[in-house]
């Protein structure tokens, strides 16, 4: 009976468990037989493995999180006693051993450059899109990213009655890394007033003038979603002149100390919101509270979406290994799903256009984007 592999890695995302439960029923029911490993590329390397049999694949289609559990450890950066060791080999290894026909990867973006890397280490290797950051290349959504806009928009419209009972400005702090899919559509949804993402570099005026202006219309309150890598324009800047640093560094020691100061710049940026909650207080002159969502927005059952997401990239990425059709990773292509080579995706982040349809309706709407 032929073998093939699954794994989670990155960060957890809701409806996880869904595309295990649609890979693995499709391939049992097609004589396959399927084994999980643990924890990601770190259980890969050290073979912790468990069967995904057609009982086990079972009601866990509304289960959050994923049964295989996951870490961020790369196969090449994989902390072994106190160090990071390249692992590659062990799992090529354990690859061989199983006799397996293909490695299934459900990730993000970290995980598709690691996926290619074991790609070019001669494994046959497929990947499914997954984060609630929807910042995957070359897929129309991503698994996790529906149910995490729900919680993020729920959060907006809680905080929408007692923002208007104290008459205050609301900042919450939205995940999505470096993108501003999650803080834009649940912005856009929840019926926010300013929203600041990554994409558009904000001006402390422009935010303050915006919600000046909606106290002279006689608006008592504000809601302002943030994106958590949203920059003012000086600390774009100051990012840039970092990593031109880093690029033009002549050698390993100066290259670690630009890496050591991009760190330290990201550590003082999360912290920037209570910064910037202070100040838009003081001039707007309204009481202004800060919520960090954080983790919620991760947890929970997957909504309706987000399983038949899952469900419709996992069983066609059953098909392709059908049709051993590797080293592409299935995507979200209008209803149907598309094959986009791995080597197209790593590497690569999806980024919110300027020009995108819900900024374009967010502007008719009057929401101010600080620029």
């Amino acid at each position: 009976m032929k073998c093939v592999g699954i794994l989670t890695a990155g960060g957890d995302s809701p409806g996880l468990n869904a595309a295990i439960r649609a890979v693995g029923k499709t391939l049992v029911r097609g004589g396959y037989r399927l084994i999980g490993f643990r924890d990601g590329f770190e259980g890969l390397a050290f073979d912790r493995t468990m069967p995904l049999e057609e009982a086990t694949c079972s009601g866990i289609l509304t289960v959050g999180g994923t049964i295989l559990r996951t870490s961020r450890n790369k196969p090449n950066k994989m902390p072994v006693g106190g160090e990071c060791i390249d692992m590659t080999g062990a799992i090529v290894e354990n690859y061989r051993k199983h006799q397996l026909e293909c490695l299934i990867c459900i990730g993000g973006g970290g995980t598709h450059k690691s996926a290619l890397l074991l790609q070019k280490a001669g494994l046959n290797i497929l990947t499914m899109p997954k984060t609630i950051d929807n910042d995957v290349a070359h897929t129309d959504t991503t698994i996790g990213f529906d149910t995490a806009l729900s919680v993020a928009t729920g959060a907006l419209d809680s905080l929408h009655s007692t923002a208007s009972s104290h008459k205050r400005i609301m900042l919450v702090q939205i995940m999505g890394h470096n993108t501003g899919w999650l803080a834009l559509g649940s912005g856009l949804a929840g019926g926010a007033d300013v929203i600041l993402i990554p994409e558009i570099p904000y001006r402390l005026d422009k935010v303050a003038q915006a919600l000046l202006q909606r106290s002279r219309e006689g608006k008592l309150f504000s809601i302002m979603p943030i994106a958590e890598g949203a920059l003012s324009r000086e600390d774009t800047a100051r990012l840039a002149a970092l990593q031109e640093k880093k690029e033009q560094a002549k050698n390993k020691a100066e290259k670690e100390a630009a890496k050591r100061e991009i760190a330290a710049f990201h550590s003082a940026c999360s912290t920037r919101i209570f910064e910037l909650a202070s100040q838009l207080e003081e001039r707007s002159g309204r009481q202004t509270r800060v919520t960090i969502l954080g983790h919620l927005q991760r947890g929970g059952s997957p909504s309706a979406s987000d399983r038949l997401l899952a469900t419709r990239l996992g069983s066609e990425c059953a098909k392709a290994v059908f049709r051993q059709k590797y080293g592409f990773m299935i995507s979200a292509s209008g209803e149907g799903t598309a094959l986009v080579p791995i080597a197209e995706v790593a590497g690569v982040r999806k980024t919110v256009p300027l020009d995108h349809p819900w900024i374009e309706s967010a502007r008719k709407l009057g929401v101010a984007f600080g620029d």
